[in-house]
């Protein structure tokens, strides 16, 4: 995870408002799966429900989400972003934490799908 302040928590960019931000807080959709993913691990390291219910598809999505206010966030790992078609992608990422001292690896394959030009995320497979 990037070490500066105002660093985006996904590791891609220097700064949180032109990355990640851009989607969480300035209502602009993210361009493809792969940058959904990154800015739904940069609101889970924020704290951002409301992000979070948002780019979850409707057929998946919780009622409510509680998020564990004890888990700190460490860094995010992208290993594969695979574009299936034009409304379909899997992203397969590592996320690491900490929870009460101890480490934890989640490592995931999620699928994504575009509705009129907006990505959600609709499940994963841990592995």
């Amino acid at each position: 995870m990037p070490t500066t302040k105002n660093a985006c928590p996904c590791g891609l960019g220097p700064v949180f408002e032109a990355c990640c931000g851009r989607y969480l807080g300035g209502g602009q959709p993210a361009p493809d799966a792969e940058a959904l993913m990154r800015s739904r691990y940069s609101a889970f390291v924020r704290g951002d429900v409301p992000y979070l219910l948002a780019t979850w598809h409707a057929s998946q999505r919780p009622a409510t989400l509680d998020l564990d206010g004890g888990v700190k966030w460490l860094g995010l790992e992208v290993k594969r972003h695979m574009p299936i078609d034009a409304s379909h992608a899997e992203v397969e990422f590592v996320a690491r934490s900490r929870v009460q001292g101890r480490g934890q690896r989640l490592h995931e394959h999620s699928r994504f799908v575009r509705e009129n030009g907006q990505w959600f995320y609709v499940d994963g497979e841990i592995k």
